[in-house]
This record gives C-alpha cells, sequence and structure tokens, in this order.
C-alpha cells in the first residue's frame, strides 16, 4: 500500500480585517449619535443647580409661541400624548422630558404635562440649563 503524499491546508481566521472595521463603526456612530438630538431651536430656563437628566427620555418642546414638538415635527398635544402611549406599549418604563422655551406659557408647558400625567405617564420632567 502506498501512502499518498495529501498538502493539508489549514483555515486561518485573520481577525485584523474584522477588528478595522470595528474600529471604522465606532468612529462612525461615536461621530453621529450627537447629530441624532435634533429638535428645535430653543431658550432653556436656568435652574439654579444641578437636576437629574434622562437622555434616553422622549423629547418633547414648546416654543415661545406655544406650539408643541417632538423632534422637527410640530403636532397638537393630543398627538404628542397618543404618540407617546404607543411608545410607552414599547417601553413601559418610558420617562418623558419637556423643554419649554424661557419665553413660552406657563400654560402651555404645564398644559402638556398634566395632559401626560392624565394619561398615566409618572416620569415627566422639565429640562433646564444650569444657573452660571
Amino acid at each position: 500500500m502506498s501512502r499518498r503524499n495529501t498538502a493539508r491546508t489549514e483555515a486561518v481566521l485573520s481577525l485584523t480585517p474584522m477588528i478595522d472595521v470595528m474600529i471604522v463603526l465606532l468612529a462612525v456612530f461615536m461621530v453621529t449619535a450627537p447629530m441624532l438630538t435634533t429638535g428645535i431651536d430653543l431658550d432653556l430656563p436656568r435652574a439654579g443647580r444641578s437636576v437629574t437628566t434622562d437622555d434616553q427620555a422622549a423629547q418633547v418642546s414648546v416654543d415661545k409661541a406655544g406650539h408643541y414638538y417632538m423632534g422637527d415635527a410640530q403636532m397638537g398635544a393630543n398627538d404628542i400624548v397618543k404618540k407617546l402611549i404607543a411608545m410607552r406599549g414599547e417601553n413601559p418604563k418610558l420617562a418623558i422630558m419637556i423643554n419649554g422655551d424661557q419665553g413660552a406659557s406657563y400654560g402651555a408647558v404645564m398644559g402638556l404635562m398634566g395632559a401626560l400625567k392624565d394619561a398615566g405617564f409618572q416620569k415627566v420632567g422639565l429640562r433646564t440649563k444650569l444657573a452660571d
């Protein structure tokens, strides 16, 4: 019986290209993540001390004229509440941050806050800037 000389090939998995791709993806996400926070330009009121903020919270804005926004889209208060109720179906612990412009009427901000509380939202907060 004769033995055949067969060349054995070894499969080698090179991790270097995969690591390169992961580093590029990490850099892309680090650059684009701050740009994903969209919304309207507001002049937030100043608060005396630091307050806890939840960056994962749904953002609702009220401008000087009393218009309500989610992101860049202007909506009525009832539409915002309906949309947030749908979001709460996916995340029962959904928190909401209201970004009220310094020139917005107190009634517009508190009206939205009251509508959210009436809809059963427990975690509703107001976003401010730190005082100098």
